[in-house]
């Protein structure tokens, strides 16, 4: 076969074997992911905005893809409004310096931020979240460190599902899939019971100003009804008397009936009765009571 001259053949050179493939450097991956945009694979600038999963995008971006009628590129369909992302409020780095590498330069992979609370870089290394509540960045291990229910940054309260790792691995992902699909619900519910209190405080308020405007009318008809009684039927007076209502006159009522006459009223003066027909003094009258004194006439 050849091999003269003392040489001795390994056994990868004699057998073929399939090739491993090559492996990718875990670091440098993590680092283009902390560092560039999930979609647009551009360096990140601010504002930069995170999603339900844990990726990273510049905000500009996210409203290109929107615009854009072909919309997201597959594995990005999730966002579909910008209520879908939230802007993080990160902590910059003292050290960083914002300067482009040249030539032999020595890039220290120096993280523009970094964990408000112990100060690890968010480069890669160190696992991070942030909070749907209030978009702030702090480290795992401080979460792990201080455990409190108050955001360590802008001290707000947020819930175990407000938690969002970024970057995570694949059981990450389906544990924040998991969670984005518990905080739809959780919205759904709540805008469901939103308008179901909306609607019962409108029906309330409606109830209450009929209510309202019903009182007014029965106390505007009281109103009427008394005044009536009081210009109409001054005469009438009802009182009760041990549960039996007993109607009394009053004596200037008499005068309006037909079976009264002023001849026979004894308050009347003769002065005033001589002016009505019932007077005895009418039958000696030569004319009739309707003719009146008119000179052409007479």
């Amino acid at each position: 076969m050849g091999c003269d001259g003392g040489t001795i053949p390994k056994r990868d050179e004699l057998v073929r074997t399939k090739k491993k493939p090559e492996q990718k450097d875990k670091q440098s991956e993590l680092s283009f992911k902390w560092g560039h945009c999930a979609i647009t694979q551009e360096p990140l600038k601010a504002p930069i905005v995170a999603c339900q999963l844990g990726r990273l995008y510049n905000k500009m971006a996210i409203l290109e893809s929107l615009l854009d009628q072909s919309g997201l590129p597959d594995g990005f369909k999730h966002i579909k409004n910008l209520r879908e992302v939230k802007e993080l409020n990160l902590t910059n780095n003292p050290a960083f310096k914002d300067s482009d590498t040249k030539g032999d330069s020595y890039n220290d992979n120096v993280s523009p931020y970094i964990c408000p609370v112990i100060g690890l870089e968010m480069n890669g290394k160190y696992r991070f979240v942030y909070f749907w509540s209030c978009g702030c960045v702090i480290s795992e291990r401080a979460l792990k460190a201080v455990k409190t229910k108050i955001c360590h940054k802008c001290q707000k309260p947020f819930s175990n599902n407000d938690i969002i790792i970024l970057n995570g691995t694949d059981e990450d992902l389906q544990l924040m899939s998991d969670l984005m699909k518990e905080r739809q619900k959780e919205l759904k519910a709540k805008k469901k019971q939103d308008k179901i209190n909306k609607k019962l405080a409108d029906s309330s308020k409606l109830n209450a100003e009929g209510e309202s405007s019903n009182s007014e009318l029965s106390l505007s008809n009281k109103s009427n009804s008394v005044s009536k009684c009081s210009n109409s039927t001054k005469h009438c007076i009802k009182r009760p008397n041990n549960g039996v209502n007993m109607q009394i006159e009053d004596p200037q009522f008499k005068k309006t009936k037909l079976d009264y006459s002023v001849a026979k009223d004894p308050k009347a003066t003769e002065v005033f009765k001589s002016i009505f027909t019932s007077h005895k003094s009418a039958d000696k009258q030569i004319k009739a009571h309707w003719v009146t004194y008119n000179p052409f006439y007479n």
